[in-house]
């Protein structure tokens, strides 16, 4: 594999459907994995035979052995078992830390260096596990939701205005879950604060519906969870990394003093390039939206103590 080798753990929704846009966009080749047999070589060979339709010429192999995904520059975890209706994220924390803890053990086996990106959930919690399993620097294991947060945020915000999607920029940071924190001074349609254009109850019932995004897809879907947004902003993150463009999105990272917050991994503006997190970015909050940050991250640091606790 020539341009660069991606590894998903993870052939459900959202792990086949990120794959399929990474060899469409022609980012790198593709290895998916996952414990079920016959299920990622069945997708793979389905997204291969539809190369020629869509003329890209990236590779994706499906495998059930760890030792394929030798190699590889980027490792995103998706498995794990999705929400169903009436669960919250933090209910999926026991039976998905052992999922991640063996992913990531596997996985470093054969690619010690990859860059690790956890879309598992709980999200943050998962990261900070991902991160104390691997033992690599920190800046090499990140987590997918500020991406997914903020163009959910973004989506709503084009609709209130009305304005087109493509001038909208949108920032959440925080946990990924119910204590998310949309910052609506940082949210601009086209470099204009969306304070200056939606009235105040709309932005609050916009930042309610935002922190909700994921249980009313899981609602009203009844069976299942989000995986076209999530896909789409696992790979934003991906050819970031793998282009070194330096975006500044916001990713789950690990905090050493940055806003305040020490030893904890937490939603906040990064720039990403070939070395995963390059820089945390600290921008100016109101004291509001800090306490709102600090809270959230307070909620993660209490849950990966009881994972911590747990495992003794």
């Amino acid at each position: 594999m020539g341009k660069g080798k991606v590894t998903i753990v993870g052939a459900g929704f959202v792990g086949s459907t990120a794959a399929q846009r990474l060899i469409e966009k022609q980012l790198a080749d593709v290895v998916l994995f996952d414990v079920v047999e016959g299920m990622p070589q069945g997708k793979a060979l389905d997204m291969m035979q539809a190369a020629a339709i869509e003329g890209y010429s990236s590779l994706i192999f499906g495998t059930n052995d760890y030792a394929e995904t030798a190699g590889s520059d980027v490792v995103v975890v998706t498995a794990g078992i999705a929400r169903k209706p009436g669960m919250s994220r933090d209910d999926l924390l026991a039976i998905n830390a052992k999922i991640v803890k063996d992913v990531v053990e596997n996985i470093l086996k054969y690619s010690p260096n990859a860059i690790i990106i956890t879309v598992t959930n709980p999200l943050d919690v998962m990261t900070y596990l991902a991160w104390k399993t691997s033992g690599l620097p920190h800046n090499q294991v990140l987590g997918m939701a500020g991406v997914l947060d903020s163009a959910r945020y973004a989506s709503f915000i084009a609709e209130a205005v009305p304005c087109s999607i493509k001038d909208v920029r949108a920032m959440v940071l925080g946990g990924h879950g119910d204590s998310m924190v949309p910052v609506p001074q940082y949210s601009t349609v086209n470099g204009i604060p969306i304070t200056q254009l939606i009235s105040e109850e709309k932005i609050n019932e916009i930042n309610e519906r935002t922190k909700n995004g994921g249980a009313e897809i899981v609602k009203l879907l009844k069976t299942g969870s989000a995986y076209y947004a999530p896909s789409s902003s696992t790979v934003a993150m991906v050819e970031a990394i793998l282009l070194d463009s330096k975006r500044v999105l916001p990713a789950c990272a690990f905090l050493t003093g940055q806003y305040g917050l020490q030893a904890v991994y937490c939603g906040v503006p990064v720039i990403l390039g070939r070395n995963g997190v390059e820089r945390i970015v600290e921008i100016d909050m109101n004291q509001k939206d800090l306490d709102f940050l600090k809270s959230s991250a307070d909620e993660v640091k209490a849950l990966s103590m009881k994972l911590e606790q747990e495992k003794q």
